[in-house]
């Protein structure tokens, strides 16, 4: 049913087989009790998950495939498994939203909010600005597209971060490549600071070498003439001071948190099920 405020088209129409549950669950091989090992290896913690995660909603990612088993330099090897998925979306009725000129689709619970807003300043001719919020009105995640390039920022290496790769899916969709870029990937990212700040997105950029960056993009290169575009709860991801502002990044005190939160945590599941429905027209 199309809600008040909708700049789309809803409809009940089952989803395509290819993006539901199953797809998920065949496209990639869950890290599960390999990641709480590293994650205690890792943090320096327990990884007997006490204590309760500490997230708003929303945040960002970006990664290659490589990455998903990303060693640290400072901290020993990371997760052996080179991609995740989490165990199964909740949602037992899911809507297709489309936008009226039908140049973007994706799925989404039947209860979720779906809205179409303004396109940023600087956006190329006829981008789309698309935000996703759950039943209650919490943000989720936001479309974007017609994004002008933004070259990643120098980043220093006493100021790069160990980051790791909790969750990475290969997903087709139109891209362009080139230096430091990779075929997109749905991916739930972690970046360590005085917490383990953690976005979700779709992104084809590559975060950083040796698993350190700054700044981890949730991008995809699009094609030539097409502007960039981002899915995700964030655009980009970087590690925040005890001063800023969390939201809507998600931010864990250790790593096997952040892995539960991807493996056993329904919200996960029904995000990177919408993300990975996502169609593009050429």
């Amino acid at each position: 049913m199309r809600r008040p405020g909708y700049a789309g088209t809803m409809t009940g129409r089952a989803p395509s087989s290819g993006s539901g549950t199953a797809g998920i669950r065949s496209a990639a091989l869950r890290t599960g009790a390999a990641l709480a090992v590293a994650a205690a290896a890792l943090s320096g913690c327990s990884s007997d998950g006490k204590g309760t995660p500490v997230w708003t909603a929303g945040s960002s990612a970006a990664d290659s495939a490589s990455e998903s088993a990303v060693p640290s330099a400072a901290t020993g090897p990371a997760p052996s498994a080179s991609a995740s998925a989490s165990p199964g979306s909740s949602a037992a009725a899911w809507k297709v939203f489309t936008d009226p000129a039908k140049t973007v689709s994706f799925e989404v619970p039947q209860d979720w909010i779906v809205q179409s807003v303004a396109p940023d300043a600087g956006a190329l001719p006829g981008a789309l600005k698309i935000t996703v919020k759950d039943a209650d009105g919490a943000y989720l995640a936001t479309l974007q597209t017609g994004l002008p390039r933004q070259p990643a920022a120098a980043c220093a290496a006493d100021a790069a971060r160990n980051y790791v790769v909790v969750s990475s899916v290969p997903v087709d969709l139109p891209h362009a490549g080139g230096g430091g870029t990779i075929d997109p990937h749905v991916v739930f990212r972690v970046i360590q600071g005085y917490k383990y700040f953690g976005s979700y997105g779709i992104t084809n950029v590559v975060g950083g070498d040796g698993g350190k960056g700054c700044a981890l993009q949730n991008v995809v290169r699009g094609p030539a003439g097409k502007g960039d575009y981002s899915f995700g709860d964030l655009t980009v991801l970087k590690a925040l001071a005890p001063d800023q502002k969390v939201a809507p990044a998600k931010a864990f005190d250790t790593l096997d948190q952040a892995a539960k939160y991807v493996n056993e945590g329904p919200e996960f599941a029904n995000v990177q099920r919408m993300l990975m429905s996502l169609k593009i027209k050429n």
